[in-house]
């Protein structure tokens, strides 16, 4: 078993950020909260910046704080599309979604299609947001886990990951358990923070340990300095940008409760759309750092022979210069930035998770039966959070051994199972929004269907291999004419 790298000053600072996190979420745990709406949503009166924070915390996991330099190691900065992408997809959503959702006092995104469709709608929608959740952000989780262990441990033993995810789920819970969505988002400012600093840090210690060394002309000299892609068959290029990954980013910012819940808990839709157009354009620089550490990477490892492998584990290239050149102190204050990332997705994915389960299944069952107070939903809605962090954490440690011995990446699947999802979702919104057709009937076929037609176009299942933005422009276009197929009701 290898032996962890950390040094002295490297324990005070990991020490010193969880002594943060303590003293923080004990104070933010003494507010009381009388209603399952103002541990959801807030009562609607987080401001503005924080919401933008905290979503910009969300959008930021530790697969991203990893693999975003690997992106532009590997090839340029044309992933930055991504994210102009993402602010066409914010004014979408800011104009059209969040008015009706706060016309209707939303706590969940998936009450709209019971306004329009029944109460069987909201529930399979929400249904399905759930099973994609679990199998997605436990491998996300799993994915943060596999950083930490191998910088805390120097391995990846199934002991130590599970020491790992339960460091990740304890700290998301610390916050989520008793303070709900305002302790998350006041969480989500320092996570957010945190991973900024460490990353801006990284920059400029890589920028100065490169000094003499030519940069924009190496970066040049291998094609490393573009950021459109006007190809057909590029990854980000600027079809792919104004269909499939606008599309995607519909749904992630206006569809899917773990971002949208945060936005929803503003004074109204005004200032919920401030606050979302603020956390992408925010988001973008933020990105741009992560990228230029990845093209710094480049320069410094040009002439040199890397092996990106670590204890049987592919892994980044920066989690490569993480474990064998950062310097002390440095090396403390990346891993409490990635550590940050992974909390600020797993308390954000516990409480949209609860919300859904709470007031979109359990309370329309619960009332039905007989009359309670909202205290219950309260402890509830806490009991659910519990629920969702013990099975997130089982999806984590089955992602260890799923890894191992299946030929078929769990990681890879279940982290598009979430798209998979979006394309029901969105064909099944957008014939809401913008049709007055569909049913009680059709919404569980458009959901399926378009869920089975990106299944379909998988090259592990007929061997289709068509870029990713054909895959969710058909299961979207499936999902929305099944819908057109019935009358509305």
């Amino acid at each position: 078993m290898m032996q962890s790298n950390f040094s002295l000053l490297d324990w005070l600072v990991f020490g010193g950020y969880f002594a943060i996190l303590a003293i923080t979420s004990y104070i933010w745990s003494k507010a009381k909260i009388s209603t399952s709406r103002e541990y959801f949503v807030g009562a609607n009166t987080m401001p503005i910046y924080a919401v933008a924070l905290s979503v910009l915390a969300t959008s930021q996991s530790a697969a991203t704080f990893l693999g975003v330099p690997e992106y532009s190691y590997a090839n340029d900065f044309t992933f930055i599309g991504f994210y102009f992408s993402a602010l066409l997809a914010a004014l979408f959503v800011a104009f059209v979604l969040l008015p009706k959702f706060y016309a209707m006092r939303a706590v969940t995104v998936y009450e709209l299609l019971e306004n329009r469709y029944g109460a069987a709608a909201k529930k399979q929608a929400g249904i399905m947001f759930l099973i994609g959740r679990v199998m997605a952000s436990g491998a996300r989780l799993y994915i943060g886990a596999i950083a930490v262990s191998m910088i805390l441990f120097g391995d990846v033993s199934f002991v130590h990951l599970s020491i790992a995810i339960a460091i990740l789920m304890f700290g998301a819970l610390a916050y989520t358990y008793f303070g709900g969505i305002k302790s998350i988002i006041l969480s989500d400012v320092i996570q957010a923070l945190t991973y900024m600093v460490a990353a801006i840090a990284v920059l400029i210690f890589l920028y100065y340990s490169l000094e003499n060394v030519a940069i924009f002309e190496i970066l040049s000299e291998h094609n490393k300095l573009a950021f459109i892609d006007t190809s057909l068959d590029g990854k980000f290029n600027l079809f792919g940008l104004l269909t499939g990954w606008l599309l995607l980013n519909i749904a992630a910012f206006g569809l899917d409760q773990d971002m949208t819940q945060r936005v929803l808990s503003c004074k109204n839709e005004k200032e919920a759309a401030k606050s979302l157009l603020l956390a992408v354009l925010l988001t973008i620089p933020t990105v741009l750092v992560f990228l230029t550490i990845g093209a710094l990477l480049f320069v410094h490892y040009q002439q040199a022979s890397v092996v990106q492998s670590f204890d049987g584990e592919q892994i980044t290239i920066f989690m490569y210069y993480i474990l064998n050149e950062m310097p002390e102190g440095l090396r403390g204050l990346v891993t409490v930035g990635a550590i940050a990332a992974a909390l600020s997705s797993a308390n954000s994915v516990l409480g949209a998770m609860a919300s859904v389960a709470i007031e979109d299944i359990y309370k329309p069952w619960r009332l039905k039966r007989s009359a309670v107070d909202e205290l219950h939903f309260v402890k509830a809605s806490q009991n659910a959070v519990l629920f969702f962090a013990v099975v997130l954490s089982l999806m984590a440690m089955l992602s260890y051994f799923w890894q191992r011995n299946s030929e078929l990446s769990l990681i890879g699947f279940a982290l598009g199972v979430m798209t998979f999802a979006y394309t029901g979702l969105l064909g099944v919104y957008f014939a809401a929004i913008f049709t007055d057709r569909g049913n009680a009937t059709t919404v569980p076929l458009a959901l399926g269907g378009g869920f089975l037609t990106v299944l379909a176009l998988q090259p592990y299942i007929f061997g289709i291999d068509i870029s990713f933005s054909w895959q969710m422009c058909a299961g979207t276009f499936v999902a929305f004419i099944i819908m057109q197929g019935g009358s509305n009701e």
